[in-house]
């Protein structure tokens, strides 16, 4: 895979679009689409989901904890949206809620008394099923509440724009409680709910739509074998399809994979170590300081999610290094919270370098 990767690097002209190829020499689809799908760049969306928190419950945050206030003053326009400029990684975080009500109550729409200036729909959160959320009680307004109705919208627009590059999800899924009176306790993701993430996502994507560790792994022996050669199906075969990662530490992977060697029949791939038998995908977050390992993890045949900025820092002080350093470090998914700017903190925003919406990695 590496010899392909370094052969497309020779050929492919500088500037081609890998989403849209123009047909001219040096981005012509047949070399674009013979490159697998790991020797892509692409911007995605930091928390894509977010809402804005409500006026009053933000001023009310600002008077406890102003550091953590301003780390969470961003927000993101709805899905469609994003996709629409461009993104094609986004992150749903959810909490577990197998009977449904369970946080349709939010301590903070309580406590600031704002309902009235703000209006928060509880009734996508009366069901059963994981909902969609930053922090819940402080943070819980989302431009979709329900990961099924998350997943819903984008596969409507994955089926209107079947050529666009492999679309990646990664999901946290949240179980610390809030150190707070009054907050909702929240549910641990135990083996059932691990069981009910895979259901949701194939209640909405059919098996044709996804790209799953099964199929990457192949007849490898074990994912990372798979990766390391020529697991990653080409774009070709990639287009229109969407992949999921978990982005969780080791014990909720562990519980996750279960006995599995790899993730066998699981639709998610996991962020683990790049020696494990199930890696295939890694959380590299830090551009800058982990470099090296992108850099190296890349070359593995790893796919790679790294941040371009991180709670609001960047764009308050206008600062592009670490955005520089996360697309030069060759991860595949680089995310930003400022697709485009907020006018609030300065000019500062992301782009993926020259253009277009996929480029060929950097450092393939």
């Amino acid at each position: 895979m590496m010899l392909a990767m370094l052969a497309a690097a020779a050929v492919l002209g500088s500037g081609c679009d890998l989403e849209r190829p123009s047909g001219a020499p040096g981005c012509t689809a047949g070399l674009v689409d013979a490159l697998p799908m790991n020797a892509m760049q692409v911007i995605g969306t930091h928390n894509s989901y977010k809402s804005a928190i409500a006026p009053a419950e933000m001023a009310m945050l600002k008077s406890l904890s102003p550091k953590t206030a301003a780390g969470l003053d961003y927000s993101h326009p709805p899905l469609t949206e994003q996709l629409n400029a461009g993104a094609r990684q986004l992150e749903l975080d959810y909490v577990y809620d197998p009977q449904g009500g369970r946080y349709a109550s939010p301590l903070g729409l309580k406590l600031a008394k704002d309902a009235a200036q703000a209006p928060y729909d509880s009734a996508p959160m009366m069901a059963p099923g994981l909902k969609v959320m930053h922090v819940p009680d402080i943070d819980y307004r989302s431009v979709c509440p329900t990961f099924v109705g998350c997943l819903t919208e984008i596969r409507a627009w994955s089926r209107a724009h079947r050529n666009h590059v492999p679309i990646l999800i990664i999901m946290n899924l949240k179980d610390d409680n809030i150190p707070f009176p009054g907050a909702v306790p929240l549910l641990p993701f135990d083996a059932k709910a691990m069981d009910s993430i895979d259901a949701e996502i194939r209640s909405v994507f059919p098996e044709a739509e996804l790209i799953t560790p099964d199929k990457v792994q192949g007849k490898a022996a074990t994912l990372r074998e798979a990766v390391a050669s020529a697991g990653w199906p080409k774009l070709k075969a990639a287009r229109g399809k969407v992949m999921f990662a978990m982005d969780e530490g080791p014990e909720k992977t562990s519980l996750y994979r279960g006995q599995r060697k790899s993730l066998e029949g699981r639709v998610m791939f996991v962020n683990v170590e790049e020696t494990s038998p199930a890696a295939g995908y890694i959380t590299l977050n830090e551009p800058i300081e982990l470099a090296d390992r992108i850099k190296a993890a890349v070359k593995a045949g790893l796919i790679v999610r790294t941040r371009a900025d991180a709670d609001t820092v960047e764009a308050r002080s206008n600062d592009r290094t670490r955005q520089a350093a996360a697309f030069a470090s060759g991860a595949q998914y680089v995310s930003t919270d400022y697709m485009s700017p907020d006018a609030r903190l300065s000019s500062y925003e992301a782009h993926l370098p020259g253009g277009g919406v996929a480029r060929l990695d950097p450092k393939p």
